[in-house]
């Protein structure tokens, strides 16, 4: 039997709806971004894959399919090496300053790797996680449920999706206010009784340190076996910082990015210092996005626990850096942004094939949970999400009346990549970003 190879390309930049989340960007819009890349094998599989949103991603995609179509599933490496080639250039300025990726290369890389994978899985009737890594480690991964600031749209003129889901109390409250920690806790018991999380994340760097710092205290009370971490951005300046790990010190199961760039010093270098002055284990998505990064942090000691999204390291690579944490005894973790169900099933199946100690991951797919791309979406049960060993690829099949949709949502609100700035501009007029003022602070 000949090995498939791939008959056709298809790139659809899609749009879903989104709450007011805040962040130390600013604030989410009433709609976030992804690019969906399918692919038809000559035998009529299809292999799917999810990035991030963006129209230079889709240009790159485009501009990948003849490298891709023709090519067989069997060598898709040397597929991905010649995309690597052709375009990395796009990625030499490298992750930016913002709290999202500004990269190129290594998402349509990723959407392209993503789809293939999928496709050899089904070829060989095994799940993506026994082709990454050393195959898979586990069925059961646990994620957290990651909290967020919820702005107040009616501030807006902006179409933000109200009121679409009456089925429990975690459907009503995702798109109201969340501005006080009251509320906070109201929004993490929902999710906790919708999906049963042993693990709560809040993103930080919105209200000033003392507040998110209550918040956690908060939680903490509210939820006494349930790990907490907290995600200020870099948005705190050191001596600040030392001070809020000491009053959390007791609460927290780790910390994420507390502190970053200052004084001519890199966000490593002051990492490692917070690290070797606090003992608190240190989590990052913003300071290891890279060999090269990463190569520095372990050598300073700077973090504890890389959070490996696959969306930037690559389905492979982010499973690389859980093989390199087992062997250097950190713990591993994924970083997340909004997403559907296939970055889902791309999530679910990378940190099924982690080796070693697999920290809960990272989903904002809570806030999305609803809008599904696929027929069979993954579903969050007592914290976790499960990746049976019979599965094939990545263990979903596409819906493309919903990508469609999605798209036509894309075009018809004339979207493109993320920009937090421009929603903030509702509730603080003339707001720009400071990596070390909180969003709320001005």
């Amino acid at each position: 039997m000949s090995v498939p190879k791939i008959k056709k390309m298809e790139v659809f930049p899609v749009a879903g709806y989104d709450s007011m989340l805040l962040n130390l960007s600013g604030a989410h819009g009433p709609f976030f971004t992804r690019n969906i890349v399918v692919l038809t094998a000559d035998n009529g599989a299809v292999g799917v894959g999810e990035v991030p949103g963006g129209q230079k991603i889709t240009d790159t995609l485009e501009h990948s399919k003849m490298l891709v179509e023709g090519s067989s599933i069997g060598e898709y490496k040397a597929t991905l090496q010649k995309i690597r080639n052709k375009f990395s250039y796009l990625d030499k300025g490298g992750r930016g300053n913002q709290t999202f990726d500004l990269r190129i290369m290594v998402h349509a890389l990723t959407g392209v790797e993503t789809a293939l994978l999928d496709l050899l899985g089904k070829y060989l009737h095994v799940p993506v996680a026994a082709l990454l890594g050393d195959g898979q480690q586990r069925e059961h991964v646990g994620l957290l449920g990651y909290l967020f600031w919820v702005g107040d749209t009616s501030k807006t003129d902006l179409p933000y999706l109200q009121n679409d889901d009456d089925t429990s109390e975690w459907g009503r409250l995702r798109r109201k206010p969340v501005t006080d920690v009251e509320s906070l806790v109201r929004l993490a018991r929902a999710s906790y009784d919708k999906y049963g999380f042993k693990t709560f994340k809040l993103k930080g760097g919105v209200f000033d340190g003392e507040k998110e710092v209550a918040a956690i205290k908060g939680l903490h009370e509210a939820f006494p076996d349930v790990k907490l971490d907290l995600d200020p951005n870099g948005g705190w300046y050191l001596k600040d910082a030392l001070h809020y790990a000491d009053e959390l010190k007791q609460d927290l199961h780790y910390i994420e990015d507390p502190c970053g760039a200052e004084d001519g010093f890199s966000g490593r270098e002051i990492l490692a210092e917070f690290q070797q002055l606090t003992h608190m284990p240190v989590a990052t998505n913003m300071v290891d996005t890279d060999w090269r990064q990463m190569s520095h942090a372990l050598a300073l000691n700077s973090i504890s626990i890389p959070l490996a999204d696959p969306h930037f390291w690559t389905m492979e690579g982010a499973v690389r850096v859980a093989q390199l944490c087992d062997e250097f005894n950190l713990n591993w973790g994924i970083h997340s942004n909004n997403h559907f169900d296939i970055s889902l099933a791309m999530i679910a199946n990378t940190a099924a094939a982690a080796p070693g100690n697999v920290y809960d991951v990272d989903t904002h797919w809570i806030w999305q949970d609803g809008q599904y791309l696929t027929k069979n979406p993954y579903q969050i049960k007592n914290g976790q999400l499960t990746v049976p060993r019979n599965n094939e690829g990545l263990g979903v099949e596409i819906d493309m009346e919903a990508v469609k949709k999605a798209h036509q949502l894309y075009v018809d609100n004339n979207l493109g990549a993320r920009d937090d700035a421009i929603t903030m501009q509702y509730l603080i007029p003339g707001w720009k970003f400071d990596p070390k003022r909180p969003a709320m602070v001005r």
